[in-house]
């Protein structure tokens, strides 16, 4: 390995258990709604409106490459694994148990233990259904809605509603 590699792995490595402390101790407070917005956006590096509402508990395995838009609601149990980056637009509903996912593992065994970065967009007015899962490059289109449980593995149109292993277009709104 290059040793800017190991260096960066080295910085990646510290944000993420930097990230993982300060989000148990979140996730086990009493915390308002303003304390929740101020730690995120510690976390995040960016200010989280005062419109956002997060509930508890948040988990994420990096947090710095998350961006939340004005009037999101994430609901309880929802996942960030953002190191590729994942941002959800204005007024995203994420439900509860949610995993959004912005890395993936090479499937050559000699590469597996790296990662491919491909960043997650959620569009405007986006509702992402209960345990649903968005995987690594997808873009959620604005006003779609991805059912609970579905497994989203590539870009959700506009206007329309998808579901399923994998999902699929459904319906259109």
């Amino acid at each position: 390995m290059e040793k800017a590699n190991i260096e960066q792995i080295k910085e990646i490595t510290k944000t993420a258990l930097k990230t993982q402390d300060i989000l148990q101790k979140l996730n086990s407070s009493a915390a308002t709604q303003e304390e929740i917005r101020e730690v995120i956006g510690k976390i995040t590096g960016h200010k989280i409106d005062d419109s956002v509402e997060i509930r508890l508990p948040i988990r994420s395995d990096y947090g710095a490459n998350l961006k939340i838009g004005k009037g999101v609601f994430i609901n309880s149990g929802v996942m960030f694994t953002d190191l590729g980056g994942i941002e959800l637009a204005d007024n995203v509903l994420v439900g509860p148990n949610a995993t959004i996912i912005s890395v993936n593992h090479p499937l050559d065994p000699q590469k597996r233990h790296t990662v491919e970065m491909k960043p997650v967009y959620i569009d405007k007015n986006a509702w992402l259904g209960a345990n649903s899962t968005i995987l690594p490059g997808v873009t959620v289109g604005q006003n779609a809605v991805v059912a609970a449980g579905a497994v989203v593995t590539k870009d959700v149109p506009a206007n329309t509603v998808v579901a399923g292993v994998p999902a699929k277009v459904i319906k259109r709104i």
